[in-house]
């Protein structure tokens, strides 16, 4: 999830693998804006323009966003329209229906009996339903897309502080202000008054800072607790504030100062490793820290992620985060990306959003949930390339 300035928990941001999980999150655009990836973006897939609207009478006007226009398209004007297993939607839709935007609702009644329908029946419901139309620049321009991918990391911690478990993990503090800058993270690792306002707010231990940023910058984890029964319980993080500071890259940090070429996780680690002696000057380039609370994971809860901006869980592949001034939320977007590790044509909701997402054709692709050698990881810290969208909107 990439985490983002909402109540609800993100995405986002946020190698913002992870959770904008708003995901509440200040959601951090995983591999583009939060480690400075230098994945190779590969070249953007064929997309026809937008269909003029005064060539068609049958085209409503444009719509005009904070951040975005919309031009209204045909269906065919759609890249690989008709090939989707819409049926892998259906639960991302369901799910959006729970929060849903004022011109959405009336429409989620229809949605619902249509969860066990075929595609093609889903297909022509939603041609009937709704229009498409191109997202581009407020003044018309066709953007410069991108897609980056988030995740929600899974961790092992520790309830209590000991030798190898000693990086906090914290609730917000007593009299933290929304929008008011709070101690930066350096201050609260270094300054008596901030750790006297932070006292018995640890909520979890981890064994590596790092891993604590990542999970800062995802907004959302999933922490594993061994028991003194020796049994091991899960536990989801989730974003509840942050302190107030604008988030900056240590990926981009390490890059500038031409420490690493590979700014990836992976190479982020193996920096530290080398150096233990500036750790702290590498975390502290980051001045903002996030607060988390504890949410109980139960069976059902465990088969999806975390909620994102919208209020709601996020479903692997089927969600994303966008800027909510080009794309409110619950709105299905249609998709085309090609690069060198993601191709696809398909439809998501927009279920989140974060600090790294803006812009009219920004998108964050939640990935799912696991640890480092799993999939949603390895997709999440490696996707970052162009992408067309298309916002799909009620008659």
């Amino acid at each position: 999830m990439k985490i983002n300035n909402n109540s609800a928990p993100s995405a986002s941001s946020n190698n913002k693998i992870m959770v904008g999980l708003g995901l509440a999150k200040v959601r951090y655009g995983w591999a583009a804006l939060i480690v400075g990836s230098l994945v190779a973006c590969s070249s953007p897939p064929e997309i026809p323009s937008p269909s003029t609207p005064g060539a068609d009478a049958s085209l409503p006007s444009p719509i005009q966003r904070g951040a975005s226009r919309w031009v209204p398209v045909r269906w065919t004007d759609l890249p690989g329209w008709g090939l989707d297993s819409l049926h892998e939607i259906w639960g991302a839709w369901v799910r959006s229906c729970e929060r849903p935007q004022p011109k959405h609702a009336a429409l989620c009644a229809e949605v619902r009996p249509l969860t066990m329908a075929g595609t093609a029946e889903q297909q022509a419901w939603i041609e009937r339903r709704f229009q498409p139309y191109r997202v581009v620049e407020p003044d018309g321009r066709v953007p410069n897309g991108l897609l980056t991918g988030y995740y929600e990391p899974i961790m092992a911690a520790s309830r209590q502080r000991s030798l190898i478990h000693r990086t906090p993990l914290y609730a917000p503090p007593a009299g933290l202000t929304s929008g008011q800058p709070w101690f930066s993270r350096q201050e609260i690792d270094t300054l008596p008054a901030a750790q006297a306002a932070l006292k018995d707010r640890a909520i979890a231990w981890l064994a590596d800072p790092i891993d604590a940023l990542i999970l800062q910058i995802q907004g959302s984890g999933r922490l594993q607790f061994k028991e003194s029964d020796g049994s091991v319980s899960t536990v989801r993080m989730a974003f509840a504030a942050h302190n107030g500071h604008p988030y900056q890259s240590v990926g981009k940090w390490l890059l500038d100062q031409r420490a690493i070429r590979d700014a990836s996780w992976d190479g982020i680690k193996a920096w530290a490793a080398n150096n233990p002696g500036r750790l702290n000057e590498m975390l502290w380039s980051n001045p903002r820290t996030v607060f988390f609370k504890e949410v109980k994971l139960s069976a059902l809860d465990a088969r999806f992620g975390p909620h994102g901006a919208q209020g709601v869980p996020l479903t692997p592949g089927r969600s994303i985060a966008v800027d909510p001034h080009s794309i409110p939320y619950g709105t299905p977007v249609w998709i085309a990306t090609r690069g060198a590790v993601y191709n696809q044509q398909r439809l998501v909701m927009a279920q989140d959003t974060g600090g790294a997402i803006v812009g009219a054709a920004r998108a964050d692709l939640f990935t799912g949930w696991g640890g480092w050698g799993d999939a949603p990881y390895q997709l999440a810290s490696r996707l970052k390339q162009p992408v067309q969208m298309w916002a799909l909107w009620p008659r």
